[in-house]
């Protein structure tokens, strides 16, 4: 196992509106000269959340119902454009562990997945459900069930799906590719002893 297993997850959630919404909206290209990703949390959707001169606008993450929010729930076509892994490492430092939608770019899955934030689709009708529960009731708490693929709120149940190496791979605790490597490395290490690219052409 490379990290924690993901099979729950639970916590109040924030919806956030927008078919396409794209990654230069998630985190403006100005933030990617950054040397690390340590504050992409603080970058968030940050020019639609904040003026240029760094006053607040009417934006559902600066909304107070809604904070310490740990699961987003978004529309059609989330973080298509620019395949940056600064979106889902802003969307993780700020402190969001899922993210529901309708669909996803697949680049943009993909690196959130190697984050460790699971990334799952609903139809459109339950998505549309899930966005009036949490703006009417956003006090209340989302569950996320991999092993059943459910997402629980109230009484309300709703059906979701993500690939099934991706499901399994939170199931099993083996979603961190780099560190699944690492403590796998006397393996690595040996099949690498076997190929003549690794090791030089024999004469």
């Amino acid at each position: 196992m490379t990290d924690a297993i993901r099979a729950h997850i639970s916590g109040r959630a924030v919806p956030i509106s927008g078919n396409d919404v794209d990654t230069d909206r998630i985190i403006p290209a100005r933030f990617l000269k950054e040397i690390t990703f340590e504050k992409m949390g603080d970058y968030l959707f940050a020019d639609a959340r904040f003026t240029l001169d760094g006053k607040p606008k009417a934006h559902p993450l600066n909304d107070p119902r809604f904070e310490g929010a740990s699961i987003m729930v978004v529309e059609r076509n989330f973080g298509c454009g620019s395949s940056r892994e600064h979106a889902p490492q802003s969307i993780m430092r700020y402190g969001i562990q899922a993210i529901i939608g309708e669909s996803f770019a697949e680049i943009f899955a993909g690196n959130c997945k190697a984050l460790g934030v699971p990334v799952m689709t609903a139809n459109a009708d339950a998505i549309a459900a899930l966005f009036e529960t949490i703006t009417n009731r956003p006090s209340d708490v989302v569950t996320i069930d991999l092993a059943a693929k459910e997402v629980r709120v109230g009484d309300r149940v709703f059906a979701v799906e993500l690939p099934e190496s991706r499901r399994q791979s939170f199931l099993m605790g083996t979603w961190d590719s780099t560190a699944l490597l690492r403590q796998n490395k006397m393996a690595v290490d040996q099949t690498a002893s076997q190929l003549p690219y690794m090791t030089g052409f024999a004469g």
